[in-house]
């Protein structure tokens, strides 16, 4: 395992902690939201700031980008949407009456999430509500989105009430509960009790009709989504759950317990635990087979998600890292010490991508043999008959 030395660039222009980092979906741009009250836009091609969205009268809690536009949500209670070309404001959503944590943007929806203890729907293009979800005691800090068509056959959606849309809302709040909603109506489909701490984040696996959550109670959940069941509790983490990711049936799971741990969603088995962290992991990015990590320690770090070995540390931030993307084979790091810090992983790339080409081999290898024995063993079985007059 080597340390990283310095970061390939450190970009310095905000004036307060970085709270989120966001990728648009073709890969061109970064978002990021914060402290300072504005959002900055970054091309992934030349690592340069290219807009600088000022309007938010507090911090911005969160951002969201998509190709042609950008959404932050702050503490001064609203929700602004930004032309990632001119830099103009384009939308101001009001309406919520605290701190909003969670926007997210889904076809013509946008959801959000805030301490006023509601989640709310709007038009992203008419700026203006269409529906509140009123039913938690206290404040909602995650949001999912899907659409029953996603998980239901088609006998079953017939039987649905829900006949305008069918699409659905997902909230974790402070309440230590999980509700699922009608977006139509805003009518709550199911309140998912079981945890006895904050829910701090889901994941939502649609097409297996599963959905995990983490909370401060330091388990994780899986609920069936049509039927609102319980299907399984990770238990082995010492410390909240702070953050998820999913990737090929195996869940990840970053804790205030400085590790993180790998469970099979088929079986509820933890395979593996990623140690080496010296505070909380806060964040968590999953690619080519690296699992890439941020903390309260400062550091980011690579370890091999099938082995669990440390592969790198990245060092250099001063304060938690907040947020963390991969793309073009650089790791993009957001701290609250307001830097944005871009690293160069193309050596771990190269390093891993080895060591699976080489694994398929001994892998094809050992089939072979194992054919090859299956084929010895049935021959001699075969001897064996017409020796024995079978």
């Amino acid at each position: 395992m080597g340390n990283s030395g310095s970061a390939v660039k450190v970009c310095t222009d905000h004036q307060g902690g970085i709270n989120w980092l966001s990728l648009s979906p073709d890969g061109q741009r970064l978002l990021t939201g914060s402290e300072d009250g504005t959002a900055r836009l970054w091309s992934t091609a030349d690592s340069q700031c290219h807009g600088h969205f000022q309007g938010h009268e507090s911090y911005i809690t969160f951002c969201h980008l998509e190709n042609e536009a950008a959404f932050t949500c702050s503490a001064d209670h609203t929700i602004r949407k930004w032309d990632v070309v001119t830099g103009q404001c384009l939308a101001i959503y009001r309406g919520h009456t605290s701190i909003v944590n969670r926007i997210l943007v889904a076809k013509d929806y946008l959801f959000s999430g805030s301490y006023d203890r509601t989640a709310r729907c709007w038009s992203v293009d008419k700026e203006k509500q269409i529906q509140e979800f009123r039913g938690h005691r206290n404040c909602v800090l995650t949001l999912a989105h899907y659409s029953s068509r996603d998980v239901l056959e088609e006998e079953e959606e017939e039987e649905e009430e829900e006949r305008v849309s069918r699409d659905l809302l997902v909230t974790g709040s402070t309440d230590c509960t999980v509700k699922v909603w009608w977006v139509s109506s805003g009518r709550c489909y199911q309140t998912l009790l079981g945890h006895t701490g904050a829910v701090l984040c889901l994941i939502l696996d649609a097409p297996n009709r599963e959905l995990f959550s983490g909370s401060t109670d330091y388990t994780i959940r899986t609920w069936n989504i049509v039927t609102g069941e319980q299907l399984k509790v990770f238990k082995e983490h010492q410390g909240s759950v702070i953050c998820l990711e999913l990737v090929n049936r195996h869940l990840y799971s970053g804790s205030a317990d400085r590790t993180v741990k790998c469970w099979l969603v088929d079986t509820g088995e933890r395979i593996q635990t990623y140690k080496a962290h010296k505070h909380s992991v806060s964040t968590l990015k999953y690619h080519a087979g690296i699992l890439f990590t941020g903390s309260g320690d400062a550091c980011a770090r690579a370890f091999n998600s099938k082995s669990g070995v440390l592969q790198k540390i990245f060092r250099g931030h001063k304060f938690i890292i907040n947020c963390i993307q991969v793309h073009n084979e650089l790791l993009y790091t957001a701290s609250h010490d307001g830097t944005l810090r871009i690293w160069d992983i193309r050596g771990i790339c190269k390093r891993n991508k080895r060591r699976l080409k080489k694994e398929r081999s001994v892998q094809g290898r050992s089939s072979q043999k194992g054919s090859l024995s299956r084929l010895f063993n049935n021959k001699v079985g075969c001897m064996v008959q017409q020796e024995n007059g079978e």
